[in-house]
């Protein structure tokens, strides 16, 4: 199961339009197949804090991904099915999305989605910082597919 979980109260946002849109990810990012995580929409304030704590800055930012790593000794499902893979966490400050979506002439949710995309990403292991053009590349493509 998806998680997206709107724990802010500032911004409008039609978490239903978000979910469907995470769920269209596993149909066309293979990076996603077989695999899952969460979403949390966060204030400005809460995201100035998690971006303090965890990367020593302290600003807002508009996304930040969470990896998830796994437990030692993970067991098998009840049913022997291999266990869905969960890749952690992506946290977006929704008032850096608001204002980024009226900079790009787009649409909150759309905004959103494409920092879901961006997040996505950093949790399969793209890292723009460090390599040479690779996740721009793939992000780019990815937006064109899933039209946003």
């Amino acid at each position: 199961m998806i998680d997206v979980i709107n724990l802010q109260r500032k911004v409008r946002v039609e978490v239903s339009v978000i979910r469907t849109f995470v769920v269209s990810i596993f149909d066309n990012v293979d990076e996603a197949v077989g695999k899952t995580f969460s979403v949390a929409l966060v204030s400005d304030r809460r995201m100035k804090e998690l971006n303090k704590f965890f990367r020593g800055k302290d600003s807002t930012t508009d996304v930040l991904s969470f990896p998830h790593e796994a437990d030692e000794f993970e067991l098998p499902s009840a049913d022997r099915q291999p266990p869905t893979v969960f890749l952690g966490d992506i946290v977006i400050s929704a008032e850096q999305a608001q204002k980024q979506a009226a900079e790009n002439g787009l649409s909150l949710e759309n905004e959103i989605k494409q920092l879901i995309l961006h997040g996505l990403l950093h949790l399969c292991g793209y890292d723009h910082e460090t390599d040479n053009g690779e996740m721009n590349t793939r992000e780019l493509e990815l937006r064109e597919k899933l039209n946003i």
